[in-house]
């Protein structure tokens, strides 16, 4: 038991993970990374305390991969589809800071109260990314804006072998590899089908339509979205 209490747990594993992620490499003119451990210094502090909150244990996890961190959820909350105001009222973490406001974050934390709430949810499955940090570019009206690493070969080609390095971290937390579940069903899908082949990284592949395709072009089926979700998270729980 001794043994067990001086093993790092899942949460010190990802917090750990957190603090070393850096990107070394090249990026194509206008494209900017974003690393919201290093660019914010709350945010090290908040991930930590939803880590230890909810993954302080030795138990693995289901992963679920989702696409790059965006400006408003885990941009400025370290935490993967997570923004200040489900913080505070989902995870029960104080937020001192400007709110921010990430839709997919809504339709997130919709499906996890129907799973049975945060506590029953991460202790079943935990979030992150195929890219862990975010990228983003600035608009023709100025503005910066959210950028994924598929919008081009180029970027695709600067971060493809920090991407394969991520994943392999990801494992080694301490994650199922049987299935793998990943957040969007076009480029998102394809580039880790595309990885699953060469790497053999996981036993299969089980894409679920992205969140903010959910909330920007299907918002009046979310619920036909979140029982797809429920019922292809239990085939994993009854297996």
């Amino acid at each position: 038991m001794s043994q067990r209490k001086n093993t790092p747990s899942f949460a010190d594993k990802v917090i750990a993970f957190n603090e070393s992620v850096h990107f070394e490499g090249k990026l194509p003119p206008g494209i900017r990374i974003m690393n919201p451990f290093r660019e914010h210094p709350e945010v090290p502090a908040i991930a930590s305390t939803f880590y230890k909150k909810f993954y302080d244990d030795h138990h693995p996890r289901h992963l679920i991969l989702g696409i790059n961190p965006g400006r408003f959820g885990s941009g400025v909350t370290g935490v993967p589809f997570t923004d200040t105001k489900r913080l505070k009222s989902e995870c029960g973490i104080a937020y001192n800071g400007k709110e921010t406001h990430e839709p997919s974050s809504v339709f997130i934390y919709d499906m996890i109260n129907a799973f049975g709430g945060p506590s029953a949810f991460y202790s079943q499955f935990y979030i992150h990314s195929i890219c862990p940090l975010g990228f983003t570019s600035v608009a023709a009206n100025g503005k910066e804006v959210n950028y994924n690493y598929y919008d081009s070969q180029a970027l695709t080609d600067a971060v493809y072998d920090f991407i394969i390095d991520n994943i392999r971290q990801q494992i080694a937390l301490g994650v199922y590899t049987g299935t793998c579940f990943c957040f969007g069903t076009g480029k998102n899908e394809k580039f880790l089908r595309r990885l699953n082949e060469e790497y053999q990284f996981f036993g299969k592949i089980v894409a679920l339509e992205h969140p903010r395709f959910i909330v920007q072009y299907k918002s009046k089926s979310k619920q036909d979205y979140i029982d797809k979700y429920l019922q292809a998270f239990a085939g994993v729980l009854e297996e």
